[in-house]
């Protein structure tokens, strides 16, 4: 072969663009953490009552709005639960005892549906105060999240994070989840994700404060109806990228049925729920997951206004939809019928009857 016909061909090789994958080795990864179902949890968590709104709160815990996030952002998560086990051995290495953290983790339970875990715990050696008891937080940051720690402090910076530890040592004075209560100190770690930065701050149990957060938790959780939203505006900088936007602002339904999104579910204080269809209290937590045939959807939770309950059976309810009713519950059109299409529920087409009551069909889109 021509050397130069060589070298140009070698050029060409060179400058030759590999072409993308149709499947990423990255978006495979991605799919999978996204594929792992994590299911919600049954209680209200410490770490979520310092959050601003009671609405998103309330929609949260009724499972009505279950957060969906891509795979890159759960393996973030992933991340910060593996650094703890990194910080425990750092502070051990600095001469703290410290227990109870990872997969022996220390749970309060402050009644009502309200509760959580304990990153850990140190009995003695923090530098400020070696011989006092501590809870410990564990926390991961950005850079810029980590210079505004830095700058003003846990409680201004991560209010969260600060009622979260208010809240967990409210639980351990309780006497509440541990076998030593009375831990009126918390010590906040928080790691730079950035340049491995540290940054420590011990907290001063506030009792005015967990009161108050634990009593609107308390209301949150007991409340029948759905909670105003922290604001009426689409476009507030707190509601444009939450995952109740379409449903607190643009008027969609929920898409999920259990129990709880089921107008019959009622949460009780001593951190039950009961089901006014069937009579029955302290509703199994699997159970209330999938729900039964007499699901009625929760009128806070459709945009379509519900008349009153169905003739002959109290239990079932009658929505207007595009003008007709439909009645929803084990007499009617099921909920998950009706998510899945409401247009052809108010319908009512004979056929589409027949094929659902004679052959055992449903509506599935």
């Amino acid at each position: 072969m021509d050397a130069a016909i060589l070298l140009q061909t070698t050029v060409n090789l060179h400058m030759a663009k590999i072409p993308e994958p149709k499947n990423s080795l990255a978006a495979l990864i991605d799919l999978h953490h996204e594929q792992i179902s994590e299911q919600p949890r049954g209680h209200m968590g410490c770490s979520q009552l310092g959050h601003p709104c009671d609405r998103w709160l309330w929609l949260s815990f009724r499972w009505a709005v279950i957060e969906k996030f891509p795979g890159r952002v759960l393996r973030m998560f992933r991340r910060g639960r593996n650094e703890e086990a990194i910080i425990v051995d750092d502070l051990r290495a600095a001469g703290i005892t410290i227990h109870s953290t990872e997969g022996s983790q220390s749970r309060v339970s402050l009644g009502c549906h309200i509760g959580g875990s304990i990153d850990g715990i140190i009995e003695y050696g923090v530098p400020e105060a070696p011989q006092k008891r501590h809870i410990v937080e564990f926390k991961t940051h950005s850079l810029k999240s980590f210079e505004d720690l830095l700058k003003n402090g846990v409680a201004s910076s991560k209010p969260q994070h600060w009622t979260q530890m208010q809240l967990y040592m409210m639980g351990t004075i309780m006497g509440k989840g541990l076998e030593s209560p009375g831990i009126d100190r918390a010590l906040y770690v928080a790691i730079c994700k950035d340049d491995d930065r540290i940054y420590t701050e011990r907290v001063r149990f506030d009792p005015d404060h967990a009161k108050n957060i634990f009593e609107r938790g308390k209301r949150i959780v007991l409340a029948d109806e759905m909670p105003a939203p922290i604001s009426t505006n689409p476009s507030w900088y707190q509601c444009k990228w939450c995952a109740a936007h379409s449903l607190c602002h643009g008027k969609k339904p929920t898409v999920e049925v259990n129990c709880r999104t089921c107008i019959h579910a009622v949460a009780q204080e001593d951190g039950t729920w009961f089901c006014e269809r069937h009579q029955e209290g302290n509703i199994p937590l699997d159970y209330q997951r999938e729900g039964c045939n007499g699901h009625v959807l929760h009128p806070d939770l459709v945009p379509w206004q519900m008349m009153g309950p169905a003739d002959g059976d109290n239990c079932d309810a009658m929505f207007e939809i595009n003008g007709k009713q439909v009645r929803n519950g084990a007499g009617g059109y099921s909920s998950r019928e009706i998510l899945a299409n409401p247009d052809l529920c108010a319908e009512d087409v004979p056929f589409i009857n027949t094929l659902r009551s004679e052959m055992g069909g449903r509506i599935i889109g």
